[in-house]
């Protein structure tokens, strides 16, 4: 069992799928030629025709608009075998398919076609359709030449377009037969003769619009190669939007209508004074800016001129060199004082460091150095005459000699030692008696 699908975008609605189909019919098809039997036919107020065309075994819905059956050189008829050529759509309301016819002819035409197809694949072969022959259309042409029927309405469609769009350009009328027997070699003809001349730098083949026989002469070989073999470019504009020739596919560019190759072939006239418009304002701006820039070169090559000239250049080196020249003199009087405040240093600096002046200094310290010591000295001796003094004092105070003058005696042993008990001699010892003006040697006789 087939899975239902559950996300709503895999589901179509009726109108989405009948608007998918009929996208899918729109763009995956072109134009299609159908032969059938009318049958069904209805006519509406409106003018638009509804039918379908069948065959043994199908039948096909068939809708045909008032401004495409308004060309039908017959009159339609149900029963009636047709050939007719459409584009393939859906009848979104009631979902049916359906071709949108805009040609119809009768059965018996379908051997123009078929002779149409012939030679169109003959022609490919043969590569009179290829790009690679195509010639670009001039951009601004002088002259142009109008190859078309003198009393058509395609010339006064044409000439219209041009004298509103671009006044300038020469019109060359080639007439030509555009319908019957006599059209394609007049055609091929007048082609030839627009070559030989070649006095236009653009050739407009054009005819208004017609059934596939009174477009015919465009269809034939002779005119086909004629085109082909021009050396000015052809631009071709015949029928109407859809209907389509061998000249449109060998010519160099198609138009769908003879005011549409008028278009192409001239350039929009108020488009080219806008343009030129503004080219002349843009050509203003450059030439002001130019100008400027011009003047304000001019004037840096004048300046540079002026400054370039021998006056010039020998001013400035004239004051170049007595600029050197101060220079020069600043450095020496600059040179010279520094080597006068060089040699007053020197000098100086040897006075300073001059034997005799260091033997004056040495001098000079010794005597203040004597003068010192002598202070020293008599500073010194008066202080030690001072003390000595107070000492001299002070020990005769406490001298023994003194003790000795007032009758007093020291009594010693040989070895200088003071006695100063009766213990410490003994009887017959010898001793020596220290008197203030000398020594009496003495023997102990008694000890008590």
């Amino acid at each position: 069992m087939e899975q239902i699908p559950m996300a709503l975008d895999e589901v179509y609605t009726v109108s989405d799928l009948n608007s998918e189909v009929k996208w899918l019919l729109d763009t995956q098809f072109g134009s299609v030629w159908v032969e059938g039997e009318i049958s069904n036919l209805m006519k509406a107020r409106t003018g638009h025709m509804y039918f379908s065309l069948k065959d043994s075994r199908s039948q096909l819905r068939c809708a045909m608009f008032r401004n495409d059956n308004r060309r039908v050189q017959f009159s339609p008829a149900d029963g009636q075998k047709v050939l007719v050529r459409g584009r393939l759509g859906i009848y979104e309301q009631r979902g049916d398919y359906q071709l949108i016819v805009d040609r119809m002819t009768e059965v018996g035409i379908g051997a123009l076609q078929q002779q149409f197809e012939a030679t169109k694949k003959r022609l490919h072969a043969e590569g009179l359709f290829d790009d690679t022959h195509k010639q670009p259309l001039p951009a601004f042409p002088r002259r142009i030449g109008l190859v078309t029927s003198p009393t058509g309405a395609a010339l006064q469609d044409a000439l219209n377009v041009l004298r509103r769009r671009y006044r300038c350009a020469e019109l060359i009328v080639y007439p030509v037969t555009v319908q019957g027997k006599q059209a394609a070699p007049s055609i091929a003809n007048m082609l030839q003769i627009a070559n030989r001349r070649d006095e236009c730098d653009v050739l407009m083949l054009m005819r208004g619009g017609g059934s596939l026989e009174d477009l015919w002469a465009f269809n034939e070989e002779p005119v086909a190669r004629a085109i082909y073999a021009s050396a000015l470019p052809i631009i071709c504009g015949v029928g109407h939007e859809i209907d389509f020739t061998i000249a449109d596919l060998v010519a160099d560019v198609r138009a769908p209508t003879p005011s549409a190759a008028a278009e192409l072939v001239s350039p929009d006239q108020s488009e080219l004074q806008q343009t030129l418009a503004t080219l002349y304002r843009r050509m203003l701006r450059t030439l002001r800016q130019n100008t400027g820039d011009n003047v304000n070169a001019l004037q840096q090559l004048v300046k540079r001129l002026y400054n370039q000239h021998p006056s010039q250049q020998l001013q400035q080196r004239t004051q170049r060199c007595d600029e050197l020249d101060m220079r020069l003199q600043r450095a020496m009087q600059l040179s010279t004082s520094q080597a006068h405040s060089s040699l007053s240093n020197l000098q100086l600096r040897l006075r300073n460091l001059s034997p005799q002046r260091e033997i004056a200094r040495r001098r000079e310290r010794a005597g203040q150095l004597h003068n010192r010591l002598l202070q020293n000295l008599n500073s010194q001796l008066g202080d030690a005459k001072s003390r000595l003094s107070s000492n001299l004092r002070t020990l005769q105070t406490v001298s023994p000699l003194n003790t000795l003058a007032r009758g007093y005696a020291i009594v010693q042993t040989q070895d200088g030692n003071v006695i100063t008990a009766a213990d410490q001699v003994r009887q017959g010892q010898h001793i020596e008696v220290r008197v203030s003006d000398g020594q009496i040697g003495a023997t102990v006789n008694q000890t008590d």
